[in-house]
């Protein structure tokens, strides 16, 4: 048999209980018909990216054989940055397709060109930012280290984000 005084406090603290998990799950309610109602290609901000960008194709590019190059090819990736092939090369290293010459990093000018491919072209350049690390609420959190953030004059406070390391474009975000 419990105690008056005691089952007083377990009603009080299972009342309290019940409106904090009854807020919880309302909460988790309205979220989930937020997300359900709302088409997932605008949260990505997928309509302020370009269906599909320009593909261009390149020529005159030296081969793996006469790139300076210590450890063994593993893998090899053709990417464009400011019109420019490159090679990504055991996700570590860029070369220039061109000349053979290693690459330290992208530019800003360079990161603002990559974003220039994906993104709208109405879209007018407002500000560059280099971020070199982020918290775990940030909108860029989980993705490659040291990026460009390319803001745009919008009302919805769209970014766009481009990897430092090898120039490919990561994401788009946005205010929704």
């Amino acid at each position: 048999m419990v105690k008056r005084k005691t089952a007083l406090k377990i009603r009080k603290a299972h009342r309290y209980l019940g409106i904090f998990l009854g807020i919880q799950f309302l909460m988790w309610t309205i979220s989930g018909m937020y997300f359900s109602w709302t088409d997932i290609d605008e949260i990505h901000g997928d309509h302020f990216k370009k269906e599909i960008p320009e593909q261009t194709a390149f020529s005159d590019l030296v081969g793996s054989s006469q790139l300076n190059i210590q450890e063994p090819i593993k893998s090899l990736e053709l990417l464009e940055i400011a019109n420019t092939p490159y090679y990504w090369i055991n996700e570590t290293a860029l070369y220039d397709a061109r000349t053979g010459t290693e690459k330290d990093e992208l530019t800003a000018q360079e990161a603002i060109e990559v974003a220039e491919r994906y993104m709208l072209a109405d879209l007018e350049f407002d500000h560059i930012k280099r971020i070199e690390s982020v918290d775990d609420h940030h909108e860029y959190r989980g993705r490659p280290l040291p990026a460009y953030e390319i803001s745009y004059k919008t009302d919805e406070n769209l970014k766009a984000y481009v990897a430092i390391e090898n120039g490919a474009f990561q994401t788009v975000r946005h205010r929704d």
